[in-house]
């Protein structure tokens, strides 16, 4: 009955023209230490409603099937004392969460690549992503958050254990009464075969629209159509709306052309091509009725020293691109 539920919301916003509220939010980075009001209000400064809160799980090499997590050697944003204060504050100021537990292979190794090389190591990495996440799962029903991700750009593991998936996404709804997504990256949400069974298709959306150095807004929603056109296709046909579990660009020369990019590599300072970005990403998604909205990557919770114009790296904070946000936030 809920799947039910689901799809004749879904049509009926299509049907009646209604236009939902979206999800304006930021992905709030953890911090060695405690958030506090401040660096809540400067969430807030940007009209944003919603954060991403982002606890950590660690994997020594791309074959392990450990993961280690909630310990004394992490930041406390990254460990469940640390989410469950952010939490908290940020519903105290009346922003909305999502949790969104993620992991990290050492050296950044991208986690869609994780792989086991043996049934044995398959087996471990499911005990021990379940406690992972059930973990999260529980923490999520205990403050009351709004959202939960179940994992973010784990295509090889998805795609090797499509039985496990399933069942841990039920495990997840018999402890967690809240909403639930999985954020693909942006070339795996295609594949992704259990998005009938989650609330929304997540999606971390560096999509590449331009090889230009500089391109202008116009060009950016161009760059957009073909995207736009899939994923619009993939909202219908599975009914449900669509959620950036990220989105954002680096203030850099070329900042469209690969936007997953997260090399030290020292192009060029561009504010004016992070700006457009998001400008282009805001007037072809915001106002889409099968679009639920999205979490700008990245916030980091000491805002006065962040980004600045100087900054080539992907948060908007101190940037052209943070006024773009606020424009476009305040206007939802």
């Amino acid at each position: 009955m809920r799947q039910i539920g689901i799809l004749l919301l879904f049509f009926l916003q299509f049907s009646c023209g209604q236009k939902p509220e979206k999800i304006n939010g930021v992905s709030f980075v953890g911090s060695r230490e405690p958030a506090d009001q401040e660096h809540v209000e400067a969430v807030m400064n940007v009209n944003a409603d919603h954060a991403a809160v982002m606890p950590f799980g660690f994997i020594r090499e791309l074959g392990s099937p450990e993961i280690i997590f909630d310990t004394d050697r992490q930041w406390y944003g990254e460990t469940r004392e640390g989410a469950r204060q952010y939490i908290k504050l940020l519903q105290k100021n009346g922003i909305q969460v999502m949790l969104k537990p993620q992991l990290w292979i050492w050296r950044g190794v991208f986690t869609g690549d994780l792989k086991m090389n043996s049934e044995a190591d398959w087996k471990r990495l499911e005990e021990e992503y379940s406690d992972f996440i059930l973990t999260y799962a529980d923490l999520a029903e205990e403050t009351g958050t709004a959202i939960f991700c179940i994992g973010t750009e784990l295509e090889e593991f998805v795609k090797a254990r499509p039985e496990y998936w399933k069942s841990l996404i039920k495990e997840i709804r018999s402890r967690y009464q809240g909403k639930l997504t999985y954020a693909a990256n942006w070339d795996e949400y295609p594949r992704t075969p259990f998005w009938r069974e989650l609330d929304y298709i997540g999606m971390d959306a560096y999509f590449p629209l331009s090889e230009e150095r500089n391109p202008g807004v116009e060009e950016l929603r161009e760059g957009w159509q073909k995207w736009k056109k899939q994923i619009n296709e993939l909202s219908r046909s599975v009914g449900r709306p669509v959620l950036f579990t990220e989105y954002g660009y680096r203030s850099m020369d070329y900042a469209a052309k690969k936007p997953w990019l997260v090399d030290r590599g020292e192009q060029q300072v561009n504010l004016t091509a992070q700006a457009n970005a998001k400008k282009a990403l805001f007037e072809e998604f915001w106002k889409e009725s099968w679009f639920a909205g999205g979490f700008v990557w990245k916030w980091f919770i000491h805002h006065p020293r962040a980004g600045g114009p100087s900054d080539n790296r992907f948060t908007p904070q101190n940037k052209p691109a943070e006024a773009v946000i606020r424009d476009y936030y305040r206007k939802q």
